[in-house]
């Protein structure tokens, strides 16, 4: 089947108003639009076409809070009801079809219910991480010009209330746009002091509200804009349009994930983050599944248990989250203990992504569920998986290290620096021929210069992903590093994911990092980071003299690995990456910014002590 073909096929399986003529406009590159001539609306095929067809009574949405000891289903006729409601609250404040609204939440249903109220009426959301710095959220205020913020008064973390409502008074005085409203709902851990004339309670406005129905919109309408970090410091809006996602993401949920209607399927994500846009709360409404909103860690809320808890009691057939939360799984009960408590039957597949998952990692998810563990691979740019073994239309060989071949709809090769394509094993820029299939990036807010420069300008009729790996014979992909991980020693180019792989093969391991750190002599040199499991008491003097040997065995001595050392934790997006580049930038001496979505500032201290005593940081100080 052609690529038409396929997604005039897959747009037969959404609701419109008005059904498209034509599938993709193309005459503008790298510009495309698909569906062009299409109306539709993303909030009725989330919500109310399940309601028209029968299936109001079905679990649309449990929301499990170990945090705050809260327990919560609502039905798709339920939620259908709060959306309508919340999209009248918005309604009476002027929020119309292309108005922007900011959602600054918890992981509560609140923030989702926002989210397609936003979607119903026509208007853009953009979803910022609950808890976020006040400058951050300004900048991002400045730069999509909201008539609407909703907010709470609080999130809850294992150990803290973290109070959001200073945090976004700062944030709207710090920015030059003022928000005529924001919503904020009062949780009881902290109470929030409402500004008159301009801030409602969610509650008391939701009491009054008249519901509001379905706005039809354009395909290529602006669903949400969605902020990720860009290099210069200010961030980049991903603008996802709606027809596009709506037909992509329903398509996902059957031919990726193998779930069908009434099937529950968790993405153990955060709504601020593309994962949780795309599968815990379009995608399985689209597809009328079960969806999961956690309000808690993988470990610590209250054990290393707390993912196979939720999965049993809610019978979830298909989990994705990011190999982080399973290497944190793994560092607390590496023998899989707790997992021995719960009845697993029910779960058939754990997808992974978000970064690189190590195949020691994915090794031991699937030695202990004993169910396909699949890694795939996609961007908040793509919005859905560029790469992965798809369970809906064929399981292949899963290969650890690689997330199998690409989706339907992408066409993903490897590039020299010159824009060359390399041979089969050959590592080089990973990138996707244009057209970009449906669900994809269509431009950046306010920015369609910088769309064209950051993505599209390097290898012309190519979407450069910034991740370098190579293709295999069998046409798997192998995701390595970002572009800039790839390390040049004495002329070698090295993977740091290669070196990674052979650090988490020792069996002390839970975790580790290698970043490339300058050399007068050689350019570069790796610098390995490991994090041990639980309960080792070994020497780690020793276990860096172990894993310098297992690199020189594995890799070679062309590695020039020698620079390793144990820490306590590794600094991470509240997502779960790995802030690598940061941490070259503190060894190298170089003036760095503290990451916006750093989870924890003061693991960077550690580490600058750690990359001290190892002798860098030298011009830092």
């Amino acid at each position: 089947m052609s690529n038409l073909d396929l997604w005039r096929q897959a747009a037969e399986d959404i609701h419109w108003y008005t059904p498209p003529s034509e599938i993709l406009e193309d005459s503008n590159p790298p510009f495309y639009r698909w569906y062009p001539d299409g109306v539709t609306n993303a909030c009725y095929n989330a919500l109310d076409i399940h309601v028209e067809q029968g299936r109001g009574d079905q679990a649309a949405l449990i929301y499990d809070s170990p945090v705050t000891d809260t327990k919560r289903t609502y039905s798709y006729a339920e939620l259908l009801d709060s959306v309508s409601r919340f999209a009248g609250v918005l309604a009476s404040r002027g929020v119309e079809k292309g108005d922007r609204v900011i959602v600054y939440m918890p992981m509560v249903p609140e923030a989702l219910i926002a989210m397609l109220a936003c979607a119903r009426l026509g208007a853009v959301h953009s979803v910022v991480f609950g808890g976020f710095a006040s400058n951050e959220l300004a900048v991002r205020i400045d730069d999509a010009a909201p008539k609407v913020i909703v907010s709470a008064s609080c999130g809850v973390e294992p150990t803290r209330v973290v109070p959001y409502k200073p945090l976004l008074d700062e944030a709207i005085e710090l920015a030059q746009h003022k928000p005529g409203t924001c919503v904020i709902l009062h949780r009881p851990m902290q109470d929030a002091t409402l500004v008159e004339g301009r801030d409602l309670d969610w509650e008391e406005a939701m009491a009054g509200a008249e519901p509001a129905s379905c706005v039809p919109v354009a395909a290529n309408d602006p669903l949400y804009i969605l902020y990720t970090s860009g290099t210069t410091g200010q961030p980049k809006g991903v603008v996802r349009d709606t027809g596009g996602s709506i037909v992509a993401l329903k398509w996902s949920m059957k031919n990726v994930y193998n779930v069908e209607p009434g099937d529950v399927y968790w993405a153990a994500s955060d709504v601020g983050w593309v994962v949780g846009h795309s599968y815990i709360v379009y995608g399985p409404l689209f597809g009328g599944n079960t969806t999961v909103i956690y309000e808690g860690k993988p470990v610590g809320t209250p054990d290393p248990g707390a993912f196979w808890r939720v999965i049993a009691e809610y019978d979830v057939k298909v989990m994705f989250t990011a190999p982080t939360a399973f290497r944190a799984i793994k560092k607390e009960d590496p023998q899989g203990e707790y997992l021995k408590k719960y009845d697993l039957s029910c779960l058939q597949a754990l997808f992974l992504a978000g970064e690189r998952c190590d195949p020691h990692t994915l090794e031991w998810a699937q030695e202990k569920l004993q169910v396909p563990v699949i890694d795939h691979w996609w961007q908040t740019e793509t919005g859905w998986p560029i790469c992965s073994n798809c369970l809906g239309i064929e399981l292949l060989p899963v290969v650890p290290g690689s997330p199998a071949r690409a989706v339907p709809g992408y066409d993903v090769q490897v590039l020299d620096e010159a824009g060359e394509p390399v041979g089969p094993g050959d590592i080089g820029a990973l990138v996707v021929k244009s057209p970009l299939p449906p669900g994809t990036f269509t431009t950046l807010w306010n920015a369609e210069e910088r769309f064209v420069q950051s993505y599209f300008s390097k290898f012309p009729g190519y979407y450069e992903t910034g991740d370098a790996g190579y293709i295999d014979d069998n046409g798997y992909v192998f995701v390595m590093a970002r572009t800039d991980d790839v390390i040049n020693v004495a002329g070698h180019r090295l993977s740091t994911g290669a070196m990674e792989e052979v650090l988490s093969d020792h069996e002390d391991v839970a975790e580790c990092a290698v970043i490339g750190v300058a050399d007068q002599m050689k350019g570069q040199l790796p610098l390995g980071l490991l994090v041990l499991n639980a309960g080792v008491t070994r020497d780690p003097q020793d276990i860096v003299a172990e894993t310098i040997q297992h690199m020189r065995d594995k890799i070679g001595p062309v590695a020039a690995f020698k620079l390793c050392a144990v820490v306590d934790r590794l600094p991470k997006t509240r997502s779960g990456k790995i802030l690598r580049g940061t941490m070259r930038s503190i060894a190298d001496g170089e003036s760095w910014k503290m990451p916006a979505t750093i989870d924890d500032p003061a693991i960077l201290d550690e580490i600058t002590e750690t990359l001290r005593g190892l002798g860098y940081v030298a011009s830092a100080d």
